[in-house]
């Protein structure tokens, strides 16, 4: 656990040193907030169903692919992948804290839109029990997203490179879990939308989660997800030590 806690401490520094972390978590809390004030000056609803039900897609395609990118591209690109898999210290805790490490820089910025809960609170009286649900399935969200963000960097040495194909990854995952984009595919490959709906489409099962239904497949779908990624990404490295 100290290893984690080790390489956690140097990645989560990391963060703070680079100025693209900045820019795109104030794009990230201004994108998200601009947006949701927008359907609320509109509709004058005092929920957040506007926010959450964009943040699959702001999410996979915008945020987590930036903070993602350079976990490995970055240490591929300046030669110490090499240095820092001969560390004595197994290849699963090394991601493990590269991992930690970004998820907290995630929930730092997602921390940044807790001021709508609280815009809310003052101007209304919101029913803070799906709001409490969206962020926890934020939290799942986000978790998933970064995992296949560090397995996708993991091959990489340009972080342009991984930047768009985590984004492209996450992306499917986001529209392949709404409604339309299943029956699109299940119109060409009968059946295989709905597969993919059910098992794979990441969007159906956060909005479980964010209307405040706290089923037990859904939080499945999301750890699994997250540690299969994990552990693939882990694998991966080890091979090339040999």
């Amino acid at each position: 656990m100290n290893d984690v806690k080790i390489i956690f401490n140097r990645e989560f520094r990391a963060y703070f040193y680079s100025p693209i972390a900045y820019v795109f978590s104030i794009i990230f809390i201004l994108l998200n907030s601009g947006l949701y004030m927008f359907h609320f000056f509109f509709f004058g609803n005092a929920d957040m169903r506007a926010f959450f039900s964009q943040l699959p897609l702001t999410l996979g395609l915008i945020f987590i692919p930036a903070i993602s990118m350079r976990l490995w591209s970055e240490e591929k690109k300046l030669g110490t992948e090499e240095l820092l898999l001969t560390l004595p210290i197994k290849t699963e805790n090394i991601v493990l804290g590269k991992f930690f490490a970004s998820f907290l820089f995630y929930l730092v910025a997602l921390a940044g839109t807790l001021v709508i809960p609280i815009m809310l609170a003052i101007l209304g009286k919101p029913d803070f029990g799906p709001i409490i649900g969206g962020y926890f399935g934020a939290m799942f969200l986000g978790a998933f997203f970064l995992s296949v963000g560090i397995f996708v960097s993991g091959f990489f040495s340009d972080q342009i490179v991984s930047l768009i194909i985590t984004s492209l990854t996450c992306g499917f995952l986001a529209l392949i879990g709404w409604q339309y984009v299943p029956m699109v595919i299940d119109g060409w490959l009968p059946g295989v939308g709905q597969f993919l709906y059910n098992y794979v489409g990441v969007t159906r099962h956060f909005n479980d989660i964010e209307r405040g239904v706290i089923d037990l497949k859904s939080i499945i779908y999301f750890v699994s997800f997250t540690i299969l990624f994990l552990y693939l990404n882990a694998k991966s490295l080890e091979r090339r030590k040999y």
